[in-house]
């Protein structure tokens, strides 16, 4: 079922006088109003808004957005709001799964913008606020509050013609701004193109271009002097977006480096000492507003490390080690269409996600199927949901009215 309410609802609204007669919410006072919303998940506040115009107009308190999003961060790790990209057919999907108003389905958003960008990218998500990329030409860039249905157009980039892209997107909280991070790799020609095939291409130039959003236009802060795996941040934190290394020729060691997004530096994150990272595959993570990374062993066991002062490496402490474990749902269909799930885990069996309530670890395995760890019991859980996408990729994210001021139209 869609997030559609306005469609649902229409037929109702029409219906409605404009004398209609008070339902006894609109004459609470408004700290009151306030607080019984606070309580309500995202889906529900979104249904109220539609009943009737007494109710809108409750709803689009300003402060109401504020205080929702306040909230609604706080319970962002206990209750998360999943975000679940779909790739599979062609045609992309953002599908949501609320832990927060006890649903045992997966619902469909109805995205405005799909006719102009059918195949995206899933950059990041803040503060309730999606931000997509055109997989397609890795150009147009949109950034959407899926709830509200609101979306902004981003301006047009530098491209080049032989290219590839890294993207982040975050929010500083002393600045106060929200910015989208680009970062081509480039190189000038593209001839040759048999040796390509037998060969990894190398893109020896780079391009890091910079957009804050209501800005006019991109800002281009020159090359960079790292090598980035190829996907977008996996991590926010303290107004950093993080990313991992990838070995080269004369520096084989994978490390972390942050951007901040207030004063757009790089800079050198201290990583655990755990041994093989340097050789070892991982990703990073955010649990419990802290750094974390995820070590792949042999056997698709994982070691998740956590970071809890930002920047103090001794203060990097192995949390986890979650042994190895395959889902039923990988067991009864194996039939993964390779060529098409462009998000694949590059041979990875499992991707730590996010904490939930009661201290469990939310995995995602292949990008087919949702599981929690107890880490006190040392059990695994699969979760079922009705109209749960074949493949996906799961974003958390922080369901709210939240929006951006521009001072122009986009």
């Amino acid at each position: 079922m869609e997030l559609d309410v306005k469609q649902k609802v229409n037929k109702r609204s029409k219906l409605e006088d404009d004398h209609q007669q008070a339902t006894g919410m609109e004459t609470l006072p408004r700290e009151i109003v306030l607080d019984i919303l606070l309580r309500l998940p995202i889906t529900s506040l979104v249904q109220f808004k539609f009943v009737c115009r007494a109710w809108r107009a409750l709803a689009q308190d300003p402060l109401l957005a504020n205080l929702h999003n306040t909230t609604s961060t706080s319970k962002a790790e206990e209750n998360p709001c999943l975000i679940l990209h779909c790739d599979f057919p062609i045609r992309n999907q953002l599908c949501f799964i609320d832990f927060s108003d006890n649903q045992d389905k997966v619902r469909k958003f109805n995205m405005p913008f799909q006719a102009k960008m059918p195949e995206f990218d899933a950059v990041g998500s803040c503060n309730g606020l999606l931000c997509l990329s055109d997989s397609l030409f890795n150009d147009a860039i949109c950034i959407y509050n899926p709830f509200t249905r609101d979306y902004i157009e981003l301006p047009k980039s530098m491209q080049y013609p032989d290219q590839e892209v890294v993207f982040g997107f975050g929010f500083h909280p002393v600045s106060k701004e929200y910015k989208v991070i680009k970062i081509v790799y480039y190189r000038k020609s593209c001839s040759n193109s048999s040796f390509q095939r037998t060969r990894r291409v190398i893109y020896p130039r780079s391009d890091v271009q910079v957009y804050t959003v209501g800005s006019p236009a991109w800002r281009s802060k020159g090359k960079l002097a790292y090598q980035f795996v190829r996907r977008p941040s996996e991590a926010l934190v303290k107004g950093r977006l993080h990313w991992v290394t990838r070995p080269r020729r004369y520096s084989p060691v994978r490390g972390i480096v942050s951007f901040d997004i207030a004063d757009e530096q790089f800079r050198e994150v201290p990583k655990p000492d755990c041994g093989g990272l340097n050789r070892c595959n991982y990703h990073l993570a955010v649990l419990s507003g802290c750094l974390s990374v995820a070590v792949y062993g042999n056997y698709g066991k994982l070691e998740i490390w956590v970071m809890k002062d930002y920047n103090v490496k001794e203060s990097w402490a192995k949390e986890l080690n979650i042994g190895a474990y395959i889902p039923k749902g990988l067991k009864q269909s194996l039939d993964r269409p390779l060529k098409i799930w462009k998000n694949s885990l590059n041979g990875r069996v499992v991707r730590v996600v996010c904490i939930l309530e009661k201290g469990e670890i939310l995995l995602e395995y292949k990008s087919r199927v949702l599981v929690s760890y107890d880490p006190k019991r040392r059990t695994f859980n699969e979760f079922v949901f009705k109209g749960t996408p074949n493949w996906f990729q799961t974003i958390v994210h922080q369901g709210s009215f939240n929006w951006i001021d521009t001072p122009h139209d986009l």
